[in-house]
C-alpha cells in the first residue's frame, strides 16, 4: 500500500482561499467611506504589489516592489469595496494616493484589536510572502534624503 495519496480533482485550497478572501471584502464592506471603524477596530493588510489588478502610484510600485502592508486606522478616505477588489485612499510621506488592490492580491489581513488574522497564498507564489518595509502609511512627514541612502557612517577611532 502506497503512502500517496490520489490529487484531488477539486481545488480544496482555492476554495478556502476564496471564501477567506470574502471575509476580508465583507469586513471592509461594513466600515463607512467616511473611514469609520468600530471601537479600537483598525487593520493590517498586505498585498503583492505586482499582482494583476493591483493600481498604486509609481513611487510606492518602486519602493516595494513585491509586496506591500497598509493600515486602515486613523487616515484614509473614498473606501469603496467591489466583489472582486477595494480602494481606498491614504497618505504615504504627506502624498495623498488612491490604491485599488484586488482580493486575489492580498496575502495578510490582520485586525490587532481583537487578535485576528488571516494568511493567504497568492496564485503562483512561493512558500509566502517576502520580508518587506513596515507599514509607511499615516506616518510623520519625512525630509527626503537627497542621495537616496539610509546609511549613517560612523567613525570609532582609538585614542592612544
Amino acid at each position: 500500500m502506497s503512502d500517496d495519496q490520489p490529487d484531488s480533482l477539486i481545488p480544496y485550497d482555492e476554495i478556502v482561499q476564496e471564501a477567506l478572501r470574502a471575509v476580508v471584502g465583507r469586513v471592509l464592506g461594513q466600515i463607512g467611506s467616511d473611514g469609520d471603524l468600530p471601537g479600537a477596530h483598525h487593520f493590517y493588510i498586505t498585498f503583492k504589489t505586482g499582482a494583476p489588478g493591483v493600481e498604486i502610484p509609481q513611487h510606492l510600485t518602486v519602493r516595494f516592489p513585491d509586496e506591500m502592508t497598509i493600515v486602515l486606522q486613523n487616515k484614509f478616505w473614498d473606501l469603496k469595496v467591489h466583489p472582486d477588489a477595494f480602494q481606498v485612499g491614504l497618505t504615504f510621506g504627506g502624498i495623498p494616493a488612491k490604491l485599488h488592490i484586488p482580493f486575489a492580491a492580498v496575502t495578510a489581513f490582520v485586525d490587532p484589536a481583537v487578535d485576528f488574522a488571516l494568511q493567504f497564498q497568492v496564485s503562483g507564489e512561493g512558500e509566502g510572502p517576502a520580508a518587506h518595509d513596515a507599514a509607511q502609511n499615516d506616518g510623520p512627514i519625512a525630509e527626503p534624503i537627497e542621495d537616496g541612502s539610509n546609511v549613517v557612517a560612523v567613525d570609532f577611532k582609538r585614542k592612544k
